[in-house]
């Protein structure tokens, strides 16, 4: 009996053991991963995060606020979350649900009643759920051009009335990020709170997320924020790289936060640190069931539509094998394993958040300059994380 018991403790130990040799190694791996893709491209400032169960693994920043190198990039540094923020507004809206304080099968013009589509009576088929998982039959990305515009958003509505849907709803992809702002009127008439406010009592505050809100506005007036970056110009240094290749210096240009997508709050209008997003991940990945229920995440992550592009994007493409979008959430298969993600593309801001439900694992990065190295850095990081923890997990 005492040999049986000395042997459990030792297997419980050299297990524990290994697990830190892993994550040890997956941090050391991601650490100079990261900051080797950022010294080759010049990003003025980043900052990561890798969760496991319930822990934060590693939190790490680099750079700084903008390009006058005065104030460094450190945990509590808010970022400008951009698509990052339609997991939010989906786990909001999913979540009034299923308190049955609004229908997923609503249409959207009970809401919206000034939303008119071309084709009679098209609009009245689209419902609160098509929005949540991009399946409108809307085209991709309709009339997000005119966000650039000092147009309101009653304006721009008015414009879908030329818009004929490219097929039924449920039948095909379409993303959305103006349709997407049409969740906060349904939001907003389900219960006495705004959209920000509703947010900040049944997800940030409990979750401890003290940096993040919504809104310019409040970006505005924190003092602990990063600044947009655009690329101004590439300059070759004269040198080569070991296939021949001239190397360019990326040269930043801080430029002023644009208002453009924060008219569609529940599409692109949260902000957020890196500090925050630890412990956005370790309720997604069912550590905080009070916040977040089991019930909750399940239909989150349930795949509702097939999105073929995304088996293309750069970087990924060859780890790929399946895509859909949730309620949300993208579902990718990588490397023949589920990761729930999103990532966020705004003017001088990139966003990338993950996690496997399998491996218990989470992942974010958020750079303040706009790089698909962003996509390099993501895609790494679950190639490795898999690669030292999928074996155990079918163990």
């Amino acid at each position: 009996m005492i040999f049986r018991l000395i042997s459990f403790f030792a297997l419980c130990f050299s297990t524990l053991l290994s697990h830190a040799v892993e994550l040890d190694s997956l941090h050391k791996a991601t650490s100079a991963n990261i900051a080797r893709d950022l010294k080759k491209y010049n990003i003025p400032g980043a900052a990561y995060a890798i969760v496991k169960n319930n822990k934060v693994i590693a939190m790490e920043s680099f750079g700084y606020t903008d390009t006058s190198k005065t104030q460094k990039i450190n945990h509590n540094t808010v970022f400008r979350l951009a698509s990052v923020s339609k997991p939010f507004a989906a786990t909001i809206t999913t979540m009034l649900a299923q308190e049955q304080q609004l229908n997923l099968s609503d249409p959207v013009t009970k809401y919206v009643p000034n939303f008119v589509l071309a084709t009679e009576g098209a609009a009245n088929k689209i419902q609160l759920k098509h929005l949540l998982s991009h399946s409108s039959g809307l085209m991709p990305n309709a009339y997000d051009n005119l966000l650039h515009e000092n147009w309101s958003m009653d304006k721009i509505i008015s414009r879908f009335d030329r818009v004929t849907p490219i097929c039924q709803p449920e039948k095909c992809y379409g993303y959305q990020n103006i349709a997407y702002g049409f969740l906060q009127p349904a939001i907003e008439a389900s219960q006495p709170k705004s959209y920000s406010t509703l947010l900040h009592d049944r997800i940030f505050a409990p979750l401890a997320m003290d940096n993040a809100s919504v809104g310019i506005d409040v970006f505005l007036q924190q003092k602990n924020t990063a600044k947009p970056h655009i690329l101004r110009k590439r300059v070759n240094t004269g040198q080569k790289n070991k296939a021949g290749k001239d190397i360019k210096r990326y040269v930043w240009r801080t430029v002023k936060v644009a208002p453009d997508y924060y008219k569609v709050a529940p599409a692109a209008g949260v902000n957020a640190s890196i500090a925050d997003l630890t412990k956005w991940l370790i309720a997604n990945l069912g550590h905080n069931p009070e916040v977040l229920s089991p019930a909750l995440l399940n239909e989150l992550t349930t795949p509702r539509i097939k999105t073929k592009k995304d088996l293309h994007r750069r970087y990924w493409r060859e780890h790929l094998t399946d895509a859909h979008y949730g309620y949300g959430w993208r579902i990718y298969q990588f490397n023949g394993h589920p990761i729930i993600y999103h990532s966020g593309w705004v003017a001088g801001f990139r966003a990338d958040i993950g996690y496997s439900p399998e491996l218990d694992i989470g992942f974010t990065v958020l750079i303040n300059a706009e790089s698909n190295v962003i996509n390099k850095i993501s895609s790494q990081f679950w190639t490795k994380a898999h690669q030292l923890f999928s074996l155990e997990h079918k163990e």
